[in-house]
């Protein structure tokens, strides 16, 4: 979405003007939560300008986040990557399978996969077992940038913004996006998963800001709460890690997740459920690089859509099995303490 930079640009131009004398998004955190670090997740999508701590807000857009649980059939985990795709291998025999992303994100749990996202390929399975989540499990694991390069605006002006099917065109016109376009075709499947019923047990949102985020996770858990995303020293190809000592399960069942969406500035799929486990994962890599990862098991996914991805790739049916992935680099977890 490079072609989008320059409207973005001139959008944030005017948020400044615009927002004088609101909090800009970073001190409302801070306001609102203050005992709660920012994630890198966050501070990555902080648009400078708003940002005091000026180093941490350089690297935008990150995430992607390959798996493979090994002991000799193992699963293959891609989540995110520049093509937006997911590789699966999940040990069985036979033809290996790829998933795409998009259209439809498998954070969505009421989605099947279609024909069209299952086709021949080589590699892998976007979600696992939570009983491979010990020391000494041997995955290999590839972290990959993601291309959305969309930061937060401030709540005013992006509540200023239409953000609804009916009115796509005006947000083509705004942002100068071709109608037909690859950016137009992301821009319709995030509003169209945003507007989409949630699942039996789960409250969804999705906040077109910093500052809506915040207000719809605290007004679901309170404000005691630890913000985690997942963290990984640098960016590094295709390899083996170990899970390291120090397992961590964060939280109790309440939790609300973000996903980070396609869209010309930084939009988050959130869903509260309270059947979710949160772990913290420290991994090594064969090369020396750590990974503060952060892993979401989902304890009853009876209500999932029985086709989704999930369940032909681990082979199970719904609510039998808790069934886990890791966060990529630019989604978080918001868990109590």
């Amino acid at each position: 979405m490079e072609n989008l930079l320059l409207p973005i640009f001139a959008l944030l131009t005017l948020a400044v003007v615009a927002t004088h004398g609101a909090l800009p998004p970073e001190v409302y955190w801070k306001s609102v939560l203050p005992n709660t670090p920012i994630p890198k997740a966050v501070t990555d999508v902080l648009h400078p300008d708003w940002v005091e701590e000026k180093s941490t807000a350089v690297n935008v857009g990150k995430g992607g986040v390959n798996v493979h649980a090994g002991k000799g059939g193992g699963t293959n985990v891609n989540v995110g990557g520049k093509g937006g795709g997911v590789s699966v291998n999940t040990g069985h025999k036979g033809k290996p399978v790829y998933v795409r992303v998009g259209p439809k994100s498998p954070f969505v749990y009421n989605y099947a996969a279609t024909e069209t996202q299952l086709h021949d390929d080589t590699t892998v399975a976007l979600f696992f077992k939570e009983n491979d989540l010990h020391y000494g499990t041997k995955m290999d694991l590839h972290f990959t940038p993601s291309s959305s390069q969309a930061t937060f605006l401030p709540r005013q002006v992006a509540d200023s913004i239409p953000f609804s099917s009916s009115k796509v065109n005006d947000v083509f016109t705004k942002f100068s996006i071709k109608p037909e376009s690859e950016e137009a075709n992301a821009v319709k499947n995030t509003l169209s998963e945003c507007e989409e019923t949630s699942i039996k047990g789960e409250e969804k949102y999705c906040a077109t800001s910093l500052e809506s985020m915040v207000d719809f996770s605290t007004s679901k858990l309170g404000k005691n709460l630890v913000v985690l995303s997942t963290e990984v020293d640098k960016e590094t190809g295709l390899q083996q890690y170990t899970i390291a000592p120090g397992v961590k399960k964060i939280s109790g069942d309440k939790a609300v997740v973000c996903h980070k969406q396609n869209y010309p500035y930084a939009v988050f799929y959130c869903h509260k459920t309270e059947t979710t486990r949160t772990y913290s994962v420290p991994l090594e890599g064969a090369n020396g690089i750590r990974v503060k990862a952060v892993a979401v098991c989902h304890t009853d996914t009876s209500q999932w859509n029985p086709k989704h991805l999930a369940f032909q790739v681990l082979k199970v049916k719904p609510g039998t099995v808790p069934v886990c992935h890791f966060l990529p680099e630019d989604h978080v977890v918001w868990v109590q303490k």
